[in-house]
């Protein structure tokens, strides 16, 4: 068969090349690729000429990759996430339990974020900012005593 024939065929029947997925979903092509690679995308099917197609199914599998990722969701917890998504029978109490531990990790994250932002106000405040060469924020990332800044 014709590989441009193929091709328009497959656009036809509802099917997009990866670009037209990458704007529908709002993922690039680049991550398509890397998803796909990943195994999150399953089976994509290809024309003879080894052009990729995505059916309605991969462009909202897309979206639901993309709409975890922009909630900090790991590639492995997407996965998991995924698998339940496809599984009808599924419990949601696995899902919960998936969200519930994604949300402890993120507030560990934002305590230890909070930390920093603390520690290098701290630094901020006692360096003068000014000609001379002491600098509290480089003696401390030394591991090294720095002058103090005066009160």
């Amino acid at each position: 068969m014709n590989t441009a024939l193929e091709h328009a065929e497959a656009q036809a029947a509802g099917f997009r090349d990866i670009g037209a997925a990458a704007r529908a979903s709002g993922v690039s092509v680049k991550m398509i690729r890397h998803y796909e690679t990943l195994g999150l995308l399953g089976d994509i099917p290809r024309t003879s000429a080894n052009y990729r197609l995505y059916g309605a199914q991969q462009v909202h599998t897309l979206r639901f990759i993309a709409r975890s990722r922009k909630l900090g969701f790991s590639i492995e917890e997407i996965r998991g996430l995924l698998a339940l998504w496809q599984d009808k029978q599924r419990s949601s109490a696995a899902v919960k339990r998936i969200a519930a531990t994604h949300i402890a990790d993120l507030q560990t994250r934002i305590a230890e974020l909070q930390q920093m932002v603390s520690t290098l106000s701290e630094l901020t405040d006692c360096c003068a900012g000014d000609s001379r060469p002491d600098c509290p924020i480089l003696a401390d990332l030394a591991g090294t005593p720095g002058p103090k800044a005066e009160a």
